[in-house]
């Protein structure tokens, strides 16, 4: 089987990134803008203490822009990849049990979120696309090489790569072009 060429293949990763970096971006950017519904989002899941609804509800909004930024910026991007990852992860979990729970609620992933009529949640569809999103994350924690990165312009990554063969970043990605 043919690999694909290096430029294709940095090219995938920067397209991963950046839609990672989107989504982060945009659902951090959306309930931080709408702190009360989050936290109503956050209580609708009914999982955890309710001392620790508010935190988490500020919290999650900061984690996610922070994440979208760092992948926006191609700054460390294998260790937010598997932030991603295991938020991801812990997300799909929450959306897992509502619906095994039988909770009528929207996952608040994107702004909104809360109680809803039975009939109105969207759990398959939710799980699927944050299952979409992590293998973005997946692509990135196994090769982080991208075009117009900090990691690149920094020579993070040079020389090594999981496979032990060299991944030294050419030229023109360690110069941000």
């Amino acid at each position: 089987m043919r690999r694909l060429p290096q430029p294709v293949l940095d090219t995938i990763g920067t397209l991963a990134r950046l839609g990672l970096a989107a989504v982060w971006l945009v659902s951090g950017g959306l309930k931080i803008a709408d702190p009360g519904q989050t936290y109503i989002a956050v209580q609708a899941y009914d999982v955890l203490p309710h001392a620790l609804v508010r935190p988490v509800a500020t919290g999650l909004p900061l984690l996610e822009l922070v994440l979208g930024l760092l992948l926006l910026a191609g700054l460390a991007t294998r260790w937010v990849a598997g932030v991603s990852l295991v938020l991801l992860a812990v997300l799909v979990a929450g959306i897992a049990q509502s619906w095994a729970r039988g909770l009528s609620i929207d996952c608040g992933c994107f702004g909104g979120g809360g109680r809803v009529n039975a009939g109105q949640t969207e759990y398959p569809q939710e799980i699927l696309r944050d299952a979409g999103f992590a293998l973005l994350a997946v692509w990135l924690l196994a090769r982080p090489r991208t075009w117009l990165s900090v990691d690149g312009w920094l020579g993070w990554g040079k020389g090594r790569n999981s496979g032990g063969a060299s991944d030294d970043y050419p030229k023109s990605i360690a110069e941000g072009n």
